[in-house]
C-alpha cells in the first residue's frame, strides 16, 4: 500500500514500512531493533523477549506495574509442575511395557475380584486404578471392556440411561467430572497490594506528619483538614484501584472458564446428545472423532485407526495408536485420526488430567503487544517525573534555606537562627508534599496506562466487555488470547473457510444423480431398482459417522453427525432407509476416517452371506476418477469409459449452482483377500480402485445474510479476504461470486487456484502468486499452511479460519488464528486466540471493527492523559521554582488524577466502534502508539493550558481584580480560580479526545450514555468541591462572574482544537525523527 492509498486523515507512516523488519528501509529497520519495547511476533513471544521489555521498564514498583501481565515466575513454577505429573505418566508406561514383556508371568489370579459398591459391581478404587496404572491383568480379570461395562450398568451400544436418578448415584459412586480450582484472591488482597504503591506510601506519609503539625498548630477542629483530606483523597484511590484489579481476576475467571467448558456427545439411552465435560460421569459412553478431546480417563470399546496425542500428558510428541491391546485412554489427550468409542471409568481428581489441573492456577494475564508499547510510554512518563520532581524538590530547599520562599502574607518563611525548629519542619513536609505531588501526577500517568488495561482489554472476553459498555451488537466469540483483541486492528487479509463461515452450514440435497438419470424429486426411491436402493442405503447408513434415533414412541426422527453427514443421512430417511435394520444386516470390519487430504473416507463390510462389501464416499471428481463402472438406476453395471464426460459434467453443472458435490461408490472383495489377522486388519489399505458408482449428490449450503455486505466492509476497510476451501474449485468459485469476494467471472482468471496446483510451486512462485489469490479450492490443511507462511512472507497480517484438526498448524502460524464454535474441533479451539462461536464470518469482521477500536479508544486515552500531565507537571513547576508555592496541591492533583485516570480511561474505553474504522487502512503493527497527529493536538491543549494558567498564577490578582482583597484570600481566590479552570479544561478537553483526526468532535457523543453520565458527574463533583469543600481541598467559594470565566476558558479549548487540526504533520514519526537525529549526532562525534 503506498502513500497514496492511506486516508489524508488517518495518522501514523506508510503500511509497508511498519509491517515487517525485513521490509524496511535499513535505517528505519534500525529505529525498531534499538526499542527494547518492540516486539514483532505478537504470538507466543519467548520469556526471553518478554523479561527484555520488563527489565528495560523504569518502575518504583514492579510488581504493582505488571500486574496485568503474565506471571513469569509463576509459568516456570507450572512447568515444573507439568514436567513431574508427566513424569509420573511415563513411568507408568514404563511399568505397562514391562508387564507386557513379561505377560506369561503374570498370574490373573492374583488381581482381586471387583467389590460391589452400592449399586454398581466395581468400587471406586479399583476402578481408577485399572485404568490409572493401565493394569492390562486386572482388565482381563474383570472380564475386558464388556465385564467392565456391566459392572458399571453400561450398555455399550446404548450408553447409561441418563436419567436425573442414575447420573446423581454415579457421582455419589464415582465422583464427578470437575476438579478442585484454587481460589481467587479476594477483595482485601487487592486492597493490600493497592496500598504498596510508593507514592501513595509517601503521601500517606507525608498526610499523617501532615494531620499531626497541623493539630498541633491550630488544634484539632481546624487542624486536621489538610492531613485529613490527603488522606481521604489516598484512599479513594487506594480503594478504586482495588476495585478495579478485584474485577479485572473475576473477569479472567470467567474468560478460563469458558475456555475449559468443553461440549462433547456422549451416548445416553441410545441417542447422542451433546453435554458439558463437566457433566460426563462414570459408565458414559462417548464417540471419539478426529480433533477432540479425551474428556475422563477411560477403556475403548471399539475403534478404528484411533490414534491419540498425548503430549499434552507424557510431554511426548510420539502419537500413541490405541487397539484392544493398549485399550486404556488418559483424559486430556487429543484424537489425532481415526474413530472410536469409549466408556468412561475415572472423573475429576481420579484421573491424571484432574490432578495436572487441579494443581496449577490459570493465567491471571496475558502479554499483549499494546502492553508492551504502553509500559514504553510508561516508562518514559517515568524518568520525566522522577526526574522533574526531584529537581524541584532540590530548587524548593535551596530557595528555602536561602531566604527566596515567602509565604501567603508576603513574608519570607526562613531567616536562619530566628525561624523555630518546628516551624522549619513543617515547612520541609509542605516542600515534600508539594514535590510528592508532581510525583503523583505522573506516577497515575504511568499507572493510569496499565489501568487502562483493565477496562479496555482483559473484558474483551466476549460477554463481559460488551455489557459492560451495553452494547453487545450481536458478536458471538471468545477470546483465548488477548493479544489477537490488537492484532485484528491490523489485520490486512482474512483466509476464510467457506463450509459454516460463509454459509449456513445447513445442508440439504437438493440434486441427485443415479447412473445417467437425475432424480426428480430427490426422495422419491421408486425411482430406483431394489439392488441399487440396497446398496445406496447400506452405503449411507454404514459409511458415515453420524446417527439416526427413532424414539419408541414415534416423534421427530434426530439426526447427528457433521452437516455433511446429516445431509446425506436426511436423503436416505426420506429414501425410506431404516438406519438401525440396515446396520445390523453387516458388521463393519475396518474403517479408513474421512481425511481431509484425500477427500475421501471408506468402509469395509462383512455381511450374513460372508460377502465383503467395500463403500467410499467423498469429492464427487475424485471419487469418480476411481471408477471403472456404474450402476444405473434398473441396477444394471455399465462401464463408465463412455460416459465419464457426462457425469464430470453433471459435477460441473452442479458445482456452478454452487452446489457441494459427493459420489458414492461401492465394490466387493474377495473374503481371501481380507487380513483375519486382527493386527493385520488394523493396518489394512482399503482397495479404492475399480469402484462402481452408484450416486453424485448436490448438496446446497445457502449463504449467510449479511456475508456479502461483510466481505464489502473488508475491501473498503482494506482487507483482502480469501476463500480457502476443500470443495470443488467450481462450488468455491461460485460461492465467491455470490458472497462478492469475486466481483465478476473474468476476475476468477488470475484470482482462483487449486490447492495441488498452488502445493506444486516452487517457494518463490507461491510468494509471488499468493498475494494475487482470492480462492483456493480443493485445498488441503498443508495448503493452507503454505498460503499463510507466503502472506506472512510478503508483509501481510494474517488472520485465518479453521475448525478441523489438520487447520491447527495455519491457526497457529498465522497471526490470529480463527477456530469455528460449533463445528470447530478441540484441538483447532486450542490453537486459535478467537473462538467464533456462531461460526459466522460477519462475526470476524466485528473482531477487526472491534480491534481497530480498542487500539483508537487507547489512543484517545493516552493523548487525554498526557494533556493533563504536561500541563499539571509544568504549571506547578514553573510556579514551584519562581515563587516556592504552587497553585495545585496535592488533593487537588489527586482529585485531577481520579478523572484523568479511572473516570478518563472508562469514559474514553467505552466509545463504541464507528463506521469511520472500516474506512481506514489497518494500523500498522510496528506504526507509533503515540502519533504525530496525536502529539500536535496535545501540545496545542497543553500549551494553552499552561499558558492561561501560568498568566493568572502571576497575574491572577490584577486579571481576577484582587486587589482590594487581602493578600492571603486573594491568593486562595486566585489559586482555586487556577484549579477549577484547569479542570474545566479537562473535561471539555475529553470532548477533544473522542475525534483526534475529525474536526466535529461531537459525532455520536449523546449515543455513549456512560460518557456524559461521567462528563455530567465530574461536572457536578467538581461544583461541588469548589462550593461545599473548601476546607479540605484549600479552596474558597467562587461568584458566578468568576465561574463564567472558568467556564469560557475551558470552553475555549473546542474551537482550539478545530484551528488546532488545520496545522500539517509529517509522514515521519517523531520517534524515529528524534533518533535519526541522535544517531546523526553519534555518528559525527564518532568521526571527530
Amino acid at each position: 500500500m503506498t502513500t497514496g492509498d492511506r486516508s489524508p486523515s488517518l495518522p501514523g507512516p506508510r503500511l509497508e514500512t511498519v509491517e515487517s523488519g525485513r521490509f524496511l528501509k535499513g535505517e528505519d529497520r534500525d529505529e525498531y531493533e534499538d526499542d527494547p519495547f518492540d516486539i514483532a511476533n505478537t504470538k507466543n513471544a519467548p520469556l526471553e523477549t518478554l523479561k527484555r521489555w520488563r527489565q528495560a521498564a523504569l518502575v518504583l514498583n514492579a510488581s504493582r506495574r505488571f500486574r496485568y501481565t503474565l506471571d513469569l515466575e509463576k509459568e516456570e513454577e507450572k512447568e515444573q509442575r507439568r514436567t513431574m505429573i508427566r513424569a509420573h505418566a511415563q513411568v507408568i508406561r514404563a511399568a505397562l511395557l514391562f508387564k507386557l514383556a513379561g505377560e506369561q508371568d503374570l498370574v490373573i489370579g492374583d488381581i482381586k475380584p471387583p467389590i460391589a459398591t452400592g449399586e454398581f459391581g466395581i468400587g471406586l478404587e479399583q476402578l481408577v486404578s485399572t485404568t490409572r496404572d493401565h493394569n492390562f491383568a486386572a482388565l482381563e480379570k474383570y472380564g475386558g471392556v464388556s465385564g467392565i461395562s456391566g459392572l458399571l450398568k453400561t450398555n455399550v451400544e446404548k450408553g447409561i440411561d441418563g436419567d436425573d436418578a442414575d447420573l446423581t448415584k454415579r457421582r455419589d459412586a464415582f465422583g464427578a467430572n470437575t476438579y478442585p480450582r484454587k481460589k481467587g484472591r479476594t477483595f482485601w488482597t487487592f486492597l493490600w497490594e493497592a496500598w504498596q504503591d510508593t507514592t501513595l506510601i509517601i503521601l500517606m506519609i507525608a498526610a499523617a506528619t501532615s494531620l499531626v503539625l497541623g493539630i498541633k498548630t491550630e488544634g484539632v477542629e481546624e487542624g486536621w483538614y489538610d492531613g485529613g483530606s490527603i488522606a481521604f483523597a489516598v484512599i479513594l484511590v487506594i480503594v478504586v484501584t482495588a476495585v478495579s484489579d478485584h474485577k479485572q481476576s473475576l473477569q479472567f475467571q470467567n474468560l478460563n472458564e469458558e475456555k475449559r467448558n468443553i461440549h462433547m456427545e456422549v451416548i445416553r439411552g441410545g441417542r447422542r446428545v451433546a453435554i458439558s465435560i463437566y457433566e460426563i460421569v462414570v459408565g458414559d459412553v462417548v464417540p471419539l472423532k478426529i480433533g477432540d478431546q479425551v474428556p475422563a480417563d477411560g477403556i475403548l470399546i471399539s475403534g478404528h485407526s484411533l490414534a491419540l496425542d498425548e503430549s499434552s500428558m507424557t510431554g511426548e510428541s510420539k502419537i500413541v495408536h490405541k487397539d484392544h491391546k493398549e485399550p486404556f485412554l488418559m483424559s486430556g489427550c487429543k484424537v489425532a485420526d481415526g474413530v472410536g468409542t469409549m466408556v468412561v471409568t475415572g472423573v475429576g481428581i481420579n484421573t491424571e488430567w484432574g490432578l495436572l489441573m487441579a494443581s496449577i492456577s490459570e493465567d491471571t494475564g496475558e502479554e499483549t503487544p499494546l502492553q508492551v508499547r504502553l509500559n514504553g510510554v510508561a516508562t518514559f512518563i517515568g524518568v520525566v517525573g522522577l526526574s522533574v520532581a526531584g529537581s524541584v524538590l532540590a530548587i524548593l530547599l535551596v530557595r528555602y534555606f536561602t531566604g527566596h520562599t515567602t509565604g501567603t502574607d508576603g513574608k519570607v518563611q526562613f531567616v536562619a537562627g530566628k525561624t523555630s525548629i518546628s516551624t522549619v519542619v513543617d515547612d520541609i513536609i509542605k516542600i515534600f508534599t508539594i514535590a510528592s505531588g508532581i510525583l503523583d501526577a505522573e506516577n497515575d500517568g504511568r499507572q493510569g496506562l496499565g489501568k487502562y488495561l483493565s477496562p479496555a482489554l482483559p473484558e474483551w472476553n466476549l460477554f463481559d466487555f460488551l455489557k459492560s459498555i451495553n452494547i453487545t451488537n450481536g458478536i458471538d466469540l471468545q477470546v483465548r488470547r488477548l493479544s489477537a483483541c490488537e492484532t485484528m486492528g491490523s489485520a490486512t487479509t482474512i483466509c476464510s473457510d467457506k463450509t459454516g463461515t460463509l454459509t449456513l452450514n445447513q445442508m440439504t440435497v437438493v440434486e441427485a444423480y443415479v447412473g445417467r438419470s437425475r432424480m426428480d424429486p430427490t426422495d422419491d426411491s421408486s425411482q430406483l431398482d431394489r439392488k441399487v436402493s440396497s446398496l445406496l442405503m447400506e452405503a449411507i447408513a454404514q459409511n458415515t459417522t453420524g446417527d439416526v434415533f427413532v424414539p419408541k414412541a414415534g416423534g421427530h426422527v434426530e439426526i447427528s453427525g457433521s452437516p455433511t453427514e446429516k445431509a446425506i443421512l436426511s436423503w436416505g430417511v426420506k429414501l425410506g432407509m431404516r438406519f438401525d435394520a440396515v446396520k445390523s444386516e453387516s458388521k463393519v470390519i475396518h474403517v479408513f476416517p474421512f481425511n481431509s487430504e484425500k477427500k475421501r473416507g471408506g468402509v469395509a463390510l462383512k455381511l450374513a452371506d460372508s460377502k465383503v462389501h467395500l463403500h467410499w464416499k467423498g469429492a464427487a471428481e475424485i471419487v469418480l476418477s476411481s471408477c471403472s463402472g456404474y450402476l444405473d438406476k434398473n441396477g444394471a453395471l455399465k462401464s463408465l469409459d463412455d460416459d465419464k464426460e457426462f457425469f464430470r459434467q453433471a459435477i460441473d453443472d452442479m458445482a456452478a449452482k454452487s452446489l457441494r458435490c459427493v459420489a458414492v461408490a461401492y465394490r466387493q472383495c474377495d473374503k481371501d483377500k481380507v487380513p483375519s489377522n486382527t493386527e493385520k486388519l488394523a493396518t489394512w489399505t482399503l482397495p479404492e480402485d475399480e469402484l462402481v458408482l452408484l450416486a453424485i449428490v448436490g448438496i446446497k449450503d445457502p449463504c449467510r445474510e449479511g456475508v456479502k455486505e461483510a466481505v464489502k466492509t473488508c475491501k473498503d476497510a482494506g482487507i483482502k479476504v480469501r476463500m480457502v476451501t476443500g470443495d470443488n474449485i467450481q462450488t468455491a468459485k461460485a460461492i465467491a461470486l455470490e458472497c462478492g469476494i469475486l466481483d465478476s467471472d473474468a476476475e476468477a482468471t488470475d484470482h482462483v487456484i487449486e490447492g495441488k496446483t498452488f502445493r506444486e510451486l516452487s517457494e518463490n512462485e507461491r510468494d509471488h502468486v499468493a498475494k494475487k489469490i482470492l480462492v483456493m479450492g480443493r485445498s488441503s490443511p498443508s495448503d493452507k499452511l503454505l498460503l499463510v507462511q507466503a502472506l506472512r512472507k510478503g508483509g501481510d497480517v494474517v488472520a485465518v479460519t479453521g475448525d478441523g484438526t489438520n487447520d491447527a498448524p495455519a491457526l497457529h502460524e498465522a497471526d490470529i488464528g480463527l477456530s469455528m464454535g460449533i463445528q470447530g474441533t478441540e484441538v483447532a479451539k486450542e490453537s486459535s486466540d478467537i473462538i467464533i462461536l456462531d461460526d459466522n464470518f460477519a462475526s470476524v469482521v466485528k473482531v477487526v471493527r472491534w480491534g481497530r477500536s480498542v487500539y483508537a479508544n487507547i489512543q484517545k486515552f493516552i493523548q487525554f492523559q498526557l494533556t493533563v500531565n504536561v500541563a499539571a507537571l509544568v504549571i506547578n513547576v514553573v510556579a514551584a521554582m519562581t515563587s516556592g508555592n504552587v497553585p495545585l496541591n496535592a488533593v487537588q492533583l489527586l482529585w485531577v488524577n481520579l478523572i484523568m485516570d479511572t473516570l478518563g480511561a472508562l469514559a474514553l474505553a467505552t466509545e463504541p466502534p464507528t463506521d469511520s474504522l472500516m474506512d481506514r487502512a489497518p494500523v500498522g503493527r510496528r506504526e507509533p502508539l503515540i502519533t504525530n497527529i496525536m502529539w500536535r493536538n496535545l501540545t496545542v491543549q497543553a500549551l494553552y493550558q499552561v499558558i492561561i494558567l501560568l498568566v493568572l498564577n502571576f497575574c491572577g490578582r490584577s486579571i481576577l481584580q484582587l486587589k482590594h482583597e487581602s493578600i492571603v484570600h486573594a491568593n486562595e481566590i486566585k489559586n482555586t480560580f487556577i484549579f477549577n479552570a484547569f479542570v474545566l479544561c479537562q473535561i471539555f478537553n475529553e470532548f477533544n479526545a473522542r475525534k483526534p483526526d475529525e474536526m466535529n468532535v461531537f459525532t455520536g457523543v449523546t449515543k455513549n450514555h456512560l460518557f456524559m453520565v461521567i462528563v455530567g458527574m465530574t461536572f457536578v463533583l467538581q461544583i461541588l468541591i469548589i462550593e461545599f469543600l473548601g476546607k479540605f481541598t484549600n479552596t474558597v467559594q467562587l461568584s458566578a462572574v468568576q465561574w463564567l470565566g472558568c467556564l469560557i476558558i475551558g470552553i475555549f479549548s473546542w474551537p482550539l482544537a478545530a484551528v488546532g487540526k488545520l496545522i500539517p504533520v509529517p509522514e515521519t514519526p517523531l520517534s524515529v525523527f528524534i533518533k535519526r537525529i541522535f544517531r546523526v549526532r553519534r555518528s559525527q562525534s564518532g568521526f571527530l
